[in-house]
């Protein structure tokens, strides 16, 4: 099991979300961080890329290469925007067996606010004025923190401005790295079967795993996780071992463990 977190959290949250349910079951896992993720983040200032297999295809070198490994039943699992990264990971990376998006993410940007994604046209110069003559001076200071937060991934400037309390004033340049992470034009190539899974009440996403499953052409299968079992919200924070159990279980299938 090769297990890939999201956007802004750590890779021991990894162990609640997949780690021990795959011990538990006598599987193997890795965990690590990729671009914009931890420690290649936070210390080597190396943010979001939009090409998720280049960070895949060494890891399942390294599996393919162990004694050890079944190379014919390497699975992965992506947590959060982890969703978006191993489908389009999963689409050009053709030794991956199983793929489980928790949840589906075809297009992250959309989960932005629309009053930011209005902002960013293909126009730098015009965009970033937008940014810090008309929008930065009225952010309250929680919107202020909540915009640093979501955009210090997608660039080295924007992860400097907000370790140093201020709000970056380059917009247009983080905001092509979040558009880049569309993937609905590529997720018809995915081979591999995959889980999509959908929560109540999903946050960030809200419709977006229904429309990863119906672009998919491979073997598929759509769950969707309910507030009458209180696992809703995304990534169903109350109900994690729920949520490994409905994904270990399809995987044992899936892989015939």
């Amino acid at each position: 099991m090769i297990l890939t977190n999201g956007s802004d959290g750590q890779n021991l949250d990894m162990w609640t979300y997949g780690v021990a349910a795959a011990l538990g079951r006598g599987w193997n896992a890795v965990v690590y961080d990729g671009p914009g993720q931890g420690q290649l983040l936070f210390v080597e200032e190396i943010p979001f890329t939009t090409r998720w297999e280049q960070v895949v295809a060494p890891l399942v070198d390294w599996l393919d290469a162990r004694g050890d490994v079944d190379s014919s039943r390497i699975a992965i699992t992506g947590l959060s925007m982890g969703g978006n990264l191993v489908a389009r990971a999963a689409a050009f990376e053709p030794r991956l067996a199983a793929v489980v998006c928790m949840p589906g993410a075809p297009n992250p940007w959309l989960g932005f606010d629309k009053e930011i994604r209005d902002i960013v046209t293909a126009d730098k110069a015009e965009t970033n004025r937008v940014w810090n003559e008309d929008v930065v001076p009225e952010l309250t200071p929680e919107l202020a923190t909540t915009v640093k937060k979501r955009f210090e991934i997608f660039s080295r400037e924007a992860l400097r401005e907000a370790r140093a309390g201020r709000v970056f004033k380059d917009l247009w340049t983080p905001a092509q790295v979040a558009i880049g992470l569309d993937i609905t034009k590529v997720v018809p190539r995915i081979k591999a079967p995959t889980l999509v899974l959908d929560y109540d009440f999903e946050q960030f996403y809200p419709g977006q795993p229904r429309q990863m499953y119906e672009l998919l052409r491979s073997k598929r299968e759509y769950v969707k996780l309910t507030a009458a079992t209180g696992a809703q919200l995304h990534c169903s924070p109350m109900a994690p071992q729920q949520h490994c159990d409905v994904v270990f279980d399809w995987l044992a299938d899936v892989l015939q463990r």
